[in-house]
């Protein structure tokens, strides 16, 4: 891996860790910011729709502006639009605000939405340059930022430190990662048309990448694990919290033992994938997501709820980065589809959990969970469409992206299925 290439993904690793770091952060301050502004989970619900409809204009728009100016301004748009998030959702915590809450979150949505896109078809690029599993880890530091966030929002919480400068900070913070990161992203990279070629070849390739089954099937996949993770992230503090009844630090200590899962499942990903399989690993981390969900919405006691988290979050893990490789893999196109997929990842993972919130506020947290566990139990019989073990290795060049793709083309790697 020659320098350039290095510190691309180490630029990456960053991109990946300040949505996390702002997620958890925000996460892990809810019951505060519920209490702040004297929210009833349904007006919560109301509030995350913010969120929903940033996230769905931000993922709708993410393909066409990447293929249009490549992955660096989008991902650098969205960065910034998730580190301004932070200060307008501690703003409207101080102001009691929900409407400013709300404008927040749609930031972050709109940020988190169109800016992820972009890096995941970036960090699939490194992947066929390298030749190497990246993505798991590229998602490990996503949790690894979901882990850091979340010990820190224990830790505020426990203090009772304000939520303003709390969010503040974490702006701070994030905008420092960014100056630093984002100079090592090439441009171009994922650019497929200009301004005069956009309608020649776009929609014939956009209509062919939707009528791929075996893509379709993988998209399926991608939404049950992605809203597996989705859900937790947005609503398992609370979830322990009132569905449980264990006190708020509690509940932000079961939500970092969570992170932490998913941290250390997307660090080891990467040998288990090498050496068993996506299929194989799939359906393994779609059986213990269900395993843990289980045990979380039935079992009354609290203890056993925040052991099985980590079963929750070890099987949701995997299911989004191995998705996403796999899209990458299935065809000609890779951008067109690493975007299809993901697009359809993150509308379960930003838009799926704001809609729990209104079926917890009539049927309980616990109860709203089993919808997450359907779409999960279905991921184990889509597991076969992810394919079966990949071909790694540099020099195992059986096919080259096509040339039209002038951002893809060159120094490829094949990958069997």
């Amino acid at each position: 891996m020659d320098l350039a290439t290095r510190r691309r993904r180490t630029a990456l690793f960053l991109f990946f860790l300040m949505p996390g770091l702002s997620i958890s952060s925000w996460v892990t301050r809810t019951p505060d910011i519920r209490d702040q502004l004297d929210a009833s989970t349904a007006q919560m619900g109301l509030v995350l729709f913010g969120l929903s409809v940033g996230s769905m204009l931000g993922i709708l728009s993410s393909g066409a502006l990447v293929a249009r100016f490549g992955t660096r301004p989008v991902m650098g748009v969205g960065t910034v639009l998730i580190i301004v998030s932070m200060a307008v959702i501690g703003s409207g915590a101080l102001l009691s605000s929900a409407p400013a809450v709300t404008v927040g979150l749609f930031l972050f949505g709109a940020g988190m939405g169109g800016g992820e896109v972009a890096v995941n078809i970036d960090g699939a690029e490194v992947e066929r340059i390298t030749g190497r599993t990246v993505l798991p880890t590229l998602h490990g530091f996503f949790s690894l930022g979901t882990v850091v966030g979340a010990v820190v929002g224990i830790v505020c919480t426990a203090v009772e430190f304000p939520v303003q400068w709390h969010l503040g900070g974490v702006a701070v913070i994030a905008a420092g990662m960014f100056v630093y990161a984002f100079r090592a992203i090439p441009a171009a990279v994922g650019r497929t048309r200009g301004p005069r070629t956009a309608d020649d070849d776009a929609a014939p390739a956009r209509a062919a990448v939707w009528k791929d089954r075996r893509l379709l099937l993988i998209g399926g996949i991608i939404l049950a694990m992605a809203l597996a993770e989705g859900a937790a992230n947005d609503w398992l503090p609370l979830l322990m919290v009132d569905g449980h009844g264990v006190d708020p630090a509690l509940g932000s200590a079961v939500y970092a033992g969570f992170a932490a899962a998913m941290t250390l499942g997307r660090f080891g990903g990467g040998f288990f994938i090498d050496r068993f399989g996506r299929a194989a690993v799939v359906r393994a981390s779609a059986l213990s997501a269900a395993l843990g969900l289980t045990l979380v919405i039935f079992a009354d006691s609290p203890v056993l709820a925040g052991a099985a988290v980590l079963f929750w979050g070890l099987g949701a893990s995997l299911g989004f980065p191995v998705a996403l490789s796999a899209a990458g893999d299935s065809g000609p196109d890779p951008a067109a589809r690493v975007s299809l997929v993901a697009m359809i990842g993150y509308i379960a993972f930003l838009v799926g959990p704001p809609g729990l919130g209104f079926l917890g506020d009539h049927y309980g947290l616990r109860s709203a969970m089993i919808v997450v566990l359907a779409f999960v139990a279905v991921a184990v019989f889509l597991a076969p469409a992810i394919g079966t073990r990949r071909t790694t290795r540099p020099e195992a060049h059986t096919a080259q992206v096509p040339a039209s793709d002038p951002a893809l083309d060159g120094s490829h790697t094949a990958r069997r299925d």
